[in-house]
């Protein structure tokens, strides 16, 4: 009954769908706040310009 337990194949794409989907939150945990910072800071550099040209 084991063996047959072992050799049984029916979850594992489950479970590697899984561990990709945990891999892709992580790494977009990871990368997202720094994004976030660069575009705050390239628009307010582009409203400083534009306040400047335009007021």
């Amino acid at each position: 009954m084991l063996s047959i337990f072992l050799r049984e194949e029916r979850g594992q794409d489950l479970i590697e769908y899984a561990l990709m989907l945990a891999l892709v939150a992580v790494a977009g945990g990871v990368m997202i706040p720094p994004v976030g910072v660069a575009v705050s800071t390239i628009f307010t550099k582009a409203m400083s310009v534009l306040a400047r040209f335009g007021g």
